[in-house]
């Protein structure tokens, strides 16, 4: 078993790294990482179908005249020609195919590269690797594109380590769903599933979770190839994939979720996007974040759980904000707060903290794990790692919440990073304000990067200049002229 595990490791790091070097070719050749990826994706599923035929006598599911037999036997223009009528009619496609393809279109426009890419994948028999394996590979592509700062990758990409420590805690259930509504790359999904998958070996409940727990939505058809692709590699959703390409703000959910994971993008809606009009919110407004916290309290059952990274801004920001508050914490039970240093994310600078909560019984106390303070991660020099996050999942006592033990003691230990507020001290503060820090920095002054610092002079720049607007709005409603 142990020597089948070091084979494993072997093949994924040595397949990775030819993947790898392939991708460094083509970027010479003005092929960026992640429209390489894309057309790896592309062709991988080609060769996997073809595979399906010849290893194992299979009907394929792509039509006649468009497969991988038909593709590489070409060179030149006649295989550019060919390529882009295939992906033109794979993206025509109904279910698994037609999500996997949405919209594609070639980016290798040179006929020897899109030739190299062609020869590097049939050089590998691909459906009989183990899951593990292939799955694995895709994800390390994932990550390492994530990381490409010229591709703003990042942007779909939550640190691994923090998924795992959120599904850990959180404990999804084999039987019950899970939706992630800003999904990306599928790397909730795919942590979810792989937590769930070994709770049973019934045959039921394993096709119930290959083919209808997992949901997952995202606005950008480039993200739903790459997440559809990763978790197909991965077993899940060999049909249908389970990421549909879908603005999830724009119309109520149809259907109530268990478990809910996300990390939604942040700042205001994008200019062009189509208003909400959604009965079922608590208030309007235009902040992305605060929207799909709305649309996650509804979305989820009676007594369903959700895990969400939230920027800082949610925890104090006025207005609709304060009002999704109150509502979290007298009809959810919002009983847990990490609060997340900067450092973890692509994005520089980045203040984020991660909420869970339940729906249905109204808080009594949250508990706040200040993971923050005094904590420097960097990319390059210092991950964050899922040892990182041990400290807090033990505090989190996912057993039985109800017997957390504070590590804050006001005498003996005034910078223990678990402490508890009660409800009612948290409403009595001005505006319902959840940012609460109390542990003391230490005497070294923060190693902040350039970047860092102008990503937090824009973040105060930015809400000096609302404020402003809102106070020029005020004084003109109230007919009030400046001296």
């Amino acid at each position: 078993m142990a020597k089948k595990a070091q084979n494993n490791l072997s093949n994924q790091s040595a397949l990775t790294k030819k993947v790898w070097d392939l991708a460094t070719v083509l970027s010479g050749a003005g092929v960026g990482f992640t429209d390489y990826i894309t057309q790896l994706t592309y062709l991988l599923f080609m060769k996997m179908d073809d595979e399906s035929v010849e290893l194992f006598d299979e009907e394929s599911a792509i039509p006649e005249g468009f497969r991988w037999s038909d593709l590489k036997v070409l060179d030149g223009e006649d295989l550019l020609n060919q390529y882009e009528n295939t992906l033109k009619t794979l993206s025509k496609e109904d279910n698994l195919i037609g999500t996997i393809y949405t919209k594609a279109q070639n980016k290798i426009d040179k006929p020897v590269y899109l030739k190299k890419v062609i020869t590097m994948i049939d050089s590998e028999q691909w459906l009989v690797m183990d899951g593990d394996v292939k799955g694995a590979i895709y994800e390390s592509i994932l990550e390492r594109n994530g990381k490409d700062k010229k591709s703003g990758a990042g942007q779909y990409f939550t640190p691994r380590p923090l998924i795992k420590a959120m599904v850990d805690v959180t404990r999804p259930k084999i039987g019950e769903t899970v939706c992630d509504p800003a999904c990306g790359t599928g790397g909730f999904l795919l942590a979810a599933y792989d937590y769930m998958k070994p709770q049973s070996q019934d045959r039921e409940k394993l096709k119930f979770l290959n083919n209808e727990a997992i949901h997952g939505f995202d606005n950008t058809p480039l993200v739903v190839t790459l997440a559809s692709m990763n978790l197909y590699l991965h077993g899940i959703g060999t049909d249908r994939s389970p990421v549909v390409c879908q603005d999830s703000l724009e119309k109520s959910p149809s259907k109530l979720i268990d478990v809910v994971f996300a990390n939604p993008p942040f700042g205001q809606r994008a200019s062009g996007s189509i208003e909400l009009n959604r009965d079922d919110f608590y208030v309007e407004s235009t902040n992305n974040q605060l929207n799909f916290l709305q649309h996650i309290m509804v979305m989820l059952k009676n007594g369903g759980r959700a895990a969400v990274v939230l920027p800082d801004n949610v925890l104090f920001e006025g207005g609709a904000g304060e009002t999704i508050r109150k509502e979290l914490l007298k009809n959810f039970n919002l009983h847990t707060i990490l609060r997340l240093p900067t450092g973890i994310f692509y994005a520089q600078g980045v203040k984020a903290n991660v909420l869970f909560f339940t729906k249905g019984t109204p808080t009594k106390e949250v508990w706040f794990y200040d993971y923050r303070t005094d904590i420097k991660h960097t990319l390059a020099t210092n991950p964050m790692q899922r040892h990182h996050l041990d400290d807090f999942v033990a505090c989190y006592n996912a057993d039985n919440i109800n017997a957390r033990k504070e590590a804050f003691d006001a005498e003996n230990n005034p910078n223990g990073r678990w402490r508890k507020y009660d409800v009612d001290e948290l409403l009595k503060r001005d505006k319902t304000s959840l940012d609460i820090t109390w542990i003391r920095q230490g005497g070294d002054v923060e190693d902040i990067s350039l970047a860092e610092l102008m990503s937090t002079i824009k973040e105060k720049s930015d809400n000096i200049s609302k404020a402003v607007a809102q106070l020029e709005k005020l004084f003109a409603e109230l007919n009030i002229e400046e001296d």
